[in-house]
């Protein structure tokens, strides 16, 4: 069982997502104890994607602004899709927000997107990407890992090709900053351990974990890498009956809701980030303190009162 941090899905999209909103967010992280701040990625979605996307505050920045000001806390992108965007400009930007923020505060999600997300690509002007989304994925890191390492021989990839440069300031970590990708699909499960160093998981209870989680394990062990980072992003749901939501929740009775914590725990999640139905500051103040109140410290107790085993 691990000891298992806990997170925040930053409310930074969906109509009247705010500076106001996030630091809301950050607040109660602080307050509680918590680790680390997630903050979701998308540019210009289709009109029927507007209601969740049409409105969202980009992630880097906001992941800058909430770093300067909440330095105890790590900020992560949940995820960052790299298709839609030009990798060598993203290897300068997160190896500058690394430089800004200090070491190990910055964990790196990434990922190719849904289905549904193949008119945002179309709308970027990256509609024959959407065809090539994992191959230009798996090379984006393989580039990052090579700037970021100080090298300066060529590389040459299907989509990338640098011969003369030079890259600086490094990440404090060079290479070793923290990729973990997420995705439901075989080959998005065979990126965890061979050539990112975690997973993000989202819509999957702890059963689905528990089914999962040790073939990403064996791959890592067979590639010579040590265990991934284990991240989940999960739905909370007060005063919802366990079954009635249409993808997995955390739901039901307090009691229930801290035994689910403690099955995520259980299953080797090393940080559980929190989704709430919150936009407005005043509601996210409302339920993260909520979710402390009558789930977190409860499941703290029952983590307390297990006997340690070694993590899965």
């Amino acid at each position: 069982m691990t000891a298992m941090d806990i997170g925040i899905a930053l409310p930074n999209h969906r109509e009247g997502a705010s500076i106001e909103g996030m630091r809301a967010a950050a607040d109660a992280a602080v307050r509680h104890g918590w680790r680390s701040l997630w903050a979701i990625d998308h540019l210009v979605v289709a009109r029927s994607e507007a209601a969740d996307y049409g409105w969202t505050l980009e992630p880097l920045l906001s992941l800058a602004y909430l770093g300067a000001l909440y330095p105890t806390l790590r900020v992560a992108t949940g995820v960052l899709v790299p298709p839609m965007r030009d990798a060598v400009q993203l290897a300068k930007e997160l190896a500058t927000l690394d430089n800004l923020l200090g070491p190990d505060r910055l964990i790196v999600g990434v990922g190719v997107g849904d289905l549904e997300d193949r008119a945002e690509y179309a709308n970027l002007g990256k509609d024959d990407r959407f065809r090539t989304r994992g191959a230009y994925l798996d090379e984006t890191i393989a580039l990052w890992r090579h700037l970021w390492s100080g090298r300066t021989d060529p590389f040459v990839g299907k989509f990338n090709t640098l011969i003369d440069f030079t890259f600086d300031p490094l990440p404090a970590r060079r290479d070793e900053l923290l990729i973990i990708s997420g995705g439901r699909s075989d080959r998005a499960l065979t990126r965890v351990g061979r050539i990112t160093d975690g997973f993000y998981a989202s819509r999957w209870g702890p059963a689905e974990l528990r089914d999962r989680w040790p073939t990403m394990l064996a791959t890592a062990r067979a590639n010579g890498r040590k265990r991934p980072f284990l991240a989940a992003r999960v739905r909370v749901k007060f005063d919802v009956a366990p079954g009635t939501t249409p993808v997995y929740a955390v739901c039901g009775s307090a009691e229930r809701m801290a035994g689910e914590l403690l099955a995520f725990a259980e299953a080797g999640t090393d940080e559980f980030v929190a989704v709430l139905d919150a936009i407005s500051p005043e509601e996210v103040t409302r339920l993260t303190d909520r979710f402390e109140r009558e789930v977190v410290a409860r499941f703290r107790e029952a983590r307390a009162r297990r006997p340690d085993r070694p993590a899965s």
